[in-house]
Formats: C-alpha cells, structure tokens, sequence
C-alpha cells in the first residue's frame, strides 16, 4: 500500500530518515509535477531507483488521486512512497515572483518544504528553475557565509572518473571576486562528496590562461582562491579556458552563472547535433547501415559517454538544505539518475559539510570523507561506484 497525506505533514522524523528506519535508509523528496513528460514518467524513475536501492524511501508531491493510480502500478514502490497531496501545479511559464506570493499549494513548494521540516534528506524537481531557486533561497534560507548560492553540474571529461564539476550554471548571472570564492570552495566540496576527490583541482573560468587578462573582479578572485587553496583543502590551477572544461587538467571549473548557463547550453546542443548527425550518416547508404552494424558497440559505448541523462542534476549550493534540478524534459533514467546523485550526496552528509565548509573556510579536511568511507565509494550518477545499488 501507498501511504497518503495531506500538505504539511509530520515534522518529529530523523532528518531524512523515516520513523523506524536505520540510519542507512534515506528519504527523498520529489516534486512529481512540472516537468515536461508528466508525473507518469517521474514515478518511472523513482521505480528504477528504487529497484537497484532497497535503502530510499520517497516522499512525492502532487495531486493524491493522480500519484496514487501511478504509484499503485509500479511494484519496486509498494511501500516505500508517501504521498503528499498538493493540488497546484508550478508552470515553467510562471514567473518566480508569482509562485512566491501565490505558490503555497504547489508540488514544487512542498517537495522544498519537506526538507525544510527535515523529513527528507534532499529534494528534486524536474520544473521551473528560476521558481525552484527562489522557493529554495527563501523556505530553506542562504546558509550562513554565503552571498549568492550557486548551481553545480556534472561535465563529462577525461577525467579518470569521467566528470568534472563546473559552477554556477544558472543561479545568478552576477558573481564577484568574494563569490567566486565561495564558489571555489563549494565546489571543491562537491568534488570531495559527489567524486570522491581528495583533493581536487579547482580552476577559474577565463578567455585565456595569463594572469594579466580578463575583468578585474577575475583578477581578484583569482588572487583570494590561491590564497584559500592550501588551507582547504584543494589545489588552484589558476585560469582555465573554456577547451579546458572536459579536460584531464582540473576536476572543478569556477565561473558567474551567465558564463556558465550558456556553456552548458552550448555543450547540450553540440551533443545533440553530433548524435543527429553520426545517425544521419551511419543511415545514408546501405554500406553506411552495414558500418554502423559493424562499429555498433563503439557507437553505443560513445552515446552514453555523451549522454546527459547520465549526467542529469544541478545541485543547488549554499542553502541550509540540498535541492537537485533535475532537467525539465528528463525521462524515467534522467529522473532516476538525479535521485542517486541526492542519494550519494545525503550518504556524505553533505549538505552539513558543505555549510561547515563555507562557515569557516578553515580546516583543510573538515569535509573529506570519513575514515569509513572507502575510496570508490561514491562517484557521479550511472558510474557503479557512486551509492552502490543506488
């Protein structure tokens, strides 16, 4: 059975875990609505989480009548979803200003609300960025020390592990010497959780790698991220170009959430026109359809390395709570792929070591990982090491 309540809930849980559960069980809140495909496609992914993680529970949020016949035919779920009942619906149309005076019914404000309560862990939402943003600034607040919060993605890369850390991505298009700062050290602290990086390479986003260019704010941040580097925990390759983004040559990537959005627009469209392409080509003649039958491996190997599903998930950084964003038009194995990364990321503690992080930014090691983790443990979504089974 599916258990089903009404908006506001219990507040006395564990946070994140559910009432009689261990420690190693965790609780995800997910906002059912407002993605493109519909909340049929996102109980899809929350089966194909639950499937390979006997350990997460799920709190989902929209309407109960709805959730409750797509619940109810999805067996991997069969108690281990609470539904919580929230009749509107936030449009990616609507302004953020307009769902905060007017959003308390929403799927989106009580997904973000029960992490607030502490009855979850993270939550994810396929919907509206600049609302979920909004709404997470202020239900969960800006933890303490930081300015601007920050959206962090994950770039595929020639990188060991395969992906790199790039920030901000959309938060504000605005960043400062002291932001990009508080960048640097969020991220380096997302490398350290979400990659198992002990030390990670941090660099700052430029238009060349000379100290002498770019905006003076550059200049400056790139001057206080040297001089934080070494009591905390990560090593600065100063400037980076934008060709060093996929590279082997720094595992986290600094910038304002201007620069970044439109790079990671840029990356998804050159994805999505290499994969059209190789089809257009491999299709065009019969010999082209019998070389694409030979290289077929080859071909499926290449398409999941640039696949952004695999990838799917900004996470919010700075908050006094993690939310995840997943992509609007995300499938069943998108919706999946960022529920492992909150599952990954609530395993780590994360959210209370990146706030000790910026509080203080002091004490090199204060969120590495715990003399329990092992190495290999965690790592990006769809790689096998990150939350196993998750």
């Amino acid at each position: 059975m599916t258990r089903t309540e009404r908006q506001g809930g219990e507040t006395g849980a564990r946070p994140g875990t559910p009432p009689g559960d261990g420690a190693t069980s965790y609780v995800i809140s997910v906002d059912a609505m407002g993605g493109d495909l519909g909340p049929a496609v996102v109980v899809a992914g929350l089966e194909k989480s639950a499937a390979k993680n006997p350990d997460i529970r799920f709190i989902l949020h929209g309407p109960e009548d709805e959730l409750s016949k797509l619940v109810g035919k999805r067996r991997a779920l069969d108690g281990r979803v609470t539904i919580r009942d929230a009749q509107g619906v936030v449009r990616m149309d609507d302004k953020p200003s307009h769902i905060m005076r007017h959003g308390r019914d929403t799927s989106m404000w009580s997904a973000v609300e029960s992490v607030r309560n502490g009855e979850a862990a993270m939550a994810v939402s396929c919907g509206n960025t600049g609302a979920l943003m909004a709404l997470s600034m202020v239900r969960l607040r800006k933890a303490p020390g930081v300015n601007r919060p920050a959206i962090a993605c994950l770039w595929p890369s020639r990188n060991p592990g395969g992906f790199n850390v790039m920030l901000d991505v959309g938060a504000d298009i605005r960043a400062d010497a002291d932001d990009l700062l508080q960048y640097a050290l969020m991220g380096a602290s997302y490398a350290r959780n979400g990659l198992d990086l002990s030390s990670p390479r941090v660099g700052l986003l430029n238009v060349g790698t000379e100290e002498h260019k770019g905006r003076a704010e550059l200049k400056a941040a790139h001057d206080l991220i040297e001089a934080a580097a070494p009591g905390n925990g990560f090593r600065f390759v100063g400037f980076v170009e934008g060709g060093d983004i996929p590279s082997d040559r720094v595992d986290v990537i600094v910038t304002d959430g201007f620069t970044g959005n439109i790079a990671l627009k840029t990356a998804e469209g050159t994805a999505s026109l290499i994969r059209t392409s190789l089809r257009e080509a491999f299709e065009f003649s019969p010999l082209s359809r019998i070389a694409a039958l030979l290289a077929l491996t080859s071909l499926r190997r290449l398409s999941k390395r640039i696949d952004p599903r695999r990838v799917n998930g900004g996470v919010f950084l700075g908050l006094n709570g993690t939310v995840i964003k997943s992509h609007g038009s995300a499938d069943a194995t998108g919706v999946s792929a960022a529920i492992k990364l909150a599952v990954v990321l609530a395993q780590k503690g994360f959210t209370e070591k990146l706030a000790a992080r910026v509080a203080s930014a002091a004490g090199p090691r204060q969120d590495a990982a715990t003399s329990e983790e092992r190495p290999g443990e965690a790592g990006p979504p769809e790689q096998g090491s990150a939350a196993p089974n998750a």
